[in-house]
């Protein structure tokens, strides 16, 4: 029997630096793809960002480039599901990247923070499957920042700091999970992405083919 499709969902993993998020979503993403290679269920989502492309940055695939004035223009037009400035340069999530992918029934991993998540969840709630990641502590956290070696304890204090901050908007999320062990960590995620894509609300064919099956 044919799987009939499905809709595809945005699903968004999020923790503070040091969390595993980063790991994670690149783990996630190589196993969708490896275990149906000729037609992956899941894509990562390109972003546009108004910042100039770094040396073996390649378009369309580790950003859209563009210019202030074109990403002014698709901010205004509403054209972007969410959207921050850093660092003075603008990044956004194009809404016609994502919505080509979802109505396929391929899904569409996010790495993004809380703010992000607020306004995918405004822009196409129903659509959303949001999981938070936490350390096991403040203090392993800070632990993996600095076995990172690649920040001063200045910046360590910092992204501590910021830590607590996306902590407290643990309750936004559909799932949080403690990732102290990251095979164990991923497996859950999996399990979460599973039982998703099998919610009825998901399943476009169902109703066609249940008056099929009466009509029979």
């Amino acid at each position: 029997m044919t799987v009939p499709q499905r809709q595809g969902l945005m699903f968004v993993l999020s923790s503070p630096s040091g969390a595993g998020k980063t790991t994670l979503s690149r783990r996630l993403l190589e196993r969708q793809t490896n275990t149906s290679p000729e037609a992956a269920p899941m894509v990562m989502s390109v972003s546009i960002t108004t910042r100039p492309k770094r040396p073996g940055e390649v378009e369309g695939r580790d950003y859209f480039f563009v210019s202030p004035e074109d990403y002014g223009i698709m901010v205004a037009q509403g054209a972007l599901l969410e959207h921050a400035e850093v660092f003075g340069y603008g990044y956004g999530t194009p809404r016609a990247f994502v919505n080509e992918h979802l109505t396929r029934g391929v899904d569409v991993l996010f790495d993004i923070d809380w703010q992000g998540t607020r306004q995918l969840a405004a822009a196409s709630r129903d659509d959303l499957v949001s999981v938070f990641i936490l350390p096991p502590s403040l203090g392993e956290l800070e632990r993996r920042l600095r076995a990172r070696a690649q920040d001063s304890d200045e910046v360590v204090a910092r992204r501590m700091d910021k830590a607590a901050h996306e902590i407290s908007h643990w309750q936004e999320y559909d799932y949080v999970l403690v990732n102290d062990d990251l095979d164990a960590t991923l497996s859950r995620i999996e399990h979460i992405l599973e039982v998703e894509r099998l919610r009825r609300a998901r399943q476009s064919w169902l109703r066609k083919f249940i008056e099929n099956s009466l009509n029979a």
